[in-house]
């Protein structure tokens, strides 16, 4: 009886016990809960007063984008720039975007050392770029940039002039080809030029985009980019499930597969190099004809890797395509814009074309590397098209 008595008070205890461990959960929990959405409905009420257009529970104003071309795009954000002046509020979705857009407002915000994790638009680029230099942040962000900022140095960059003029050469006689009487798309022909110079520049290889119409590197650039934007103008596919059960999002990953097996063939393919090299009595910086062979982007990660910096083939392929996206896109945009604005200004491209006339005369020679320095009109120009069009509309922090 004593013994049956015992164990029921021990059951009663144990169960006191938990309940008390639970409840107390619980109450830790639901605190939790309580100031979450405390802390969401002060953040709603400080967003309520800014301006911004018209949004819908769930959907925001995703709605008026949808269907829209890369180029209304760029006009629909400058009609809200003109609207709001200063500053607006943006849902896409159920995600607000503040846009600053006075520089004194930037300013605080880049300034910042606590929103320094880049914006959720970043995110839509993680499967083709993992956390490379575009996309991460803090010390990985600090030691990739510091490993990286070499592959810029104005002498290593003097070896790729040739490839520039070759590849822009090659453009130049493709425009020769067209009827000037009619209308025609010159942005796909310059950014097939750019995907040719930074593929060289970058990974040493070449993928003929200015002439191979058929080449699937190629494509599947133009399809993952294309695709980047779809899913970032429509909010019900942000979440990666549904993106992955989605016919574009099974396009996308598919595309996706065909731009890490190039780059990690490439990768691949320069090790070999690189170990046949060093076992030959030839020098490395040799290219077999006594002249100094150029470094790709892709070996000066090489050469990181072998002086001591922990980078896996994943990484390097992360910093290839991150290179590869920021080098070609940026350009062709910057060409693009500047080529727009000459032609609107005719005063302007008489001059630029004057100080070329004084450069090379009648010789229709390649620039050199002396004669780039000598384009000073040009060279603001450029910088001016820079700043009224930047080719990076936009930058986003958390």
């Amino acid at each position: 009886m004593g013994v049956a008595i015992g164990f029921v008070c021990d059951l009663v205890h144990s169960k006191m016990i938990t309940f008390i461990l639970v409840s107390f959960a619980l109450t830790i929990i639901m605190t939790y809960l309580v100031k979450l959405v405390f802390r969401r409905i002060q953040y709603l009420r400080k967003l309520e007063k800014l301006p911004g257009p018209k949004a819908y529970p769930l959907i925001g104003d995703s709605f008026e984008m949808l269907g829209l071309k890369r180029n209304e795009l760029m006009k629909n954000n400058a009609e809200k720039r003109d609207q709001y002046k200063s500053i607006y509020l943006q849902w896409s979705g159920p995600f607000a975007e503040i846009h600053l857009l006075r520089p004194e407002y930037a300013e605080v915000a880049l300034k910042s050392t606590v929103n320094i994790t880049k914006s959720m638009a970043y995110d839509f680029l993680y499967d083709w770029l993992g956390t490379g230099l575009l996309t991460s942040t803090g010390k990985k962000w600090h030691e990739r940039r510091k490993m990286i900022t070499p592959a810029f140095h104005f002498g290593i960059l003097e070896d790729f002039v040739e490839i520039f003029g070759e590849k822009t050469k090659l453009l130049v006689n493709l425009l020769g080809k067209q009827e000037f009487e009619k209308e025609f798309d010159i942005y796909p022909m310059i950014t097939n030029c750019a995907l040719d110079i930074i593929c060289e520049s970058a990974m040493g290889t070449t993928v003929n985009a200015q002439e191979k119409k058929d080449s699937e590197y190629v494509k599947a650039v133009y399809e993952v980019s294309e695709l980047i934007l779809y899913r970032a103008l429509r909010p019900w596919l942000y979440a990666d499930t549904i993106w992955k059960l989605s016919s574009h999002g099974r396009a996308f990953y598919r595309n996706l597969k065909t731009l890490h097996d190039f780059t990690n063939k490439v990768i691949m393919e320069h090790r070999e190099a690189r170990a046949t090299s060093k076992s030959s009595t030839q020098p490395e910086t040799d290219d077999g004809v006594g002249r100094r062979k150029k470094r790709a982007f892709l070996d000066l990660l090489l050469d990181a890797t072998e002086s001591g910096h922990e980078l896996s083939q994943a990484d390097i392929r992360e910093e290839v395509d991150t290179f590869m996206f920021e080098g070609h896109d940026t350009t062709a945009a910057s060409i693009g814009w500047a080529i727009f604005l000459l032609g609107n200004n005719p005063e302007v491209q008489d001059r630029v074309v004057d100080e070329l006339n004084d450069i090379f005369g009648d010789s229709d020679r390649r620039a050199t590397v002396q004669d780039l320095n000598n384009m000073k009109y040009l060279e603001m120009v450029i910088k001016e098209t820079l700043r009224l069009y930047p080719s990076v509309p936009f930058i986003g922090r958390l």
